[in-house]
């Protein structure tokens, strides 16, 4: 988990728009519990798996968990978004749902 935060901040130092923000820790952390709620919601609500509004819920969670524990502006955390979704394919991010979906609730709650 270390690597890929350490690898989320060189990627986000490497973006020209936002070179001066960088994310590490716990809102690296966070970030990619976000995304991984995000693109596992979108995706099974594309295989019919869940409906629209158990999709909405899902992301309804990733908005708040990058509300509160994440900092920057909202364009910020959309480029972050973006790095930290496009660095995993889907099974690397449906495994990593099946694996840490409850922690991340857990480290990141929302309530």
């Amino acid at each position: 988990m270390k690597t890929l935060i350490a690898l989320c901040v060189a990627l986000l130092c490497a973006t020209p728009t936002f070179a001066a923000r960088t994310y590490e820790g716990e809102e690296a952390a966070a970030l990619r519990c976000a995304n991984m709620l995000a693109y596992t919601a979108v995706t099974l609500a594309r295989a019919d798996m869940i409906d629209e509004d158990q999709k909405n819920v899902m992301l309804s969670i990733t908005v708040l968990i990058l509300e509160r524990h994440v900092t920057g502006t909202r364009a910020e955390k959309k480029a972050a978004m973006g790095i930290v979704r496009d660095r995993r394919d889907i099974d690397a991010t449906l495994e990593d749902y099946r694996l840490n979906a409850a922690k991340c609730l857990v480290q990141f709650p929302i309530n």
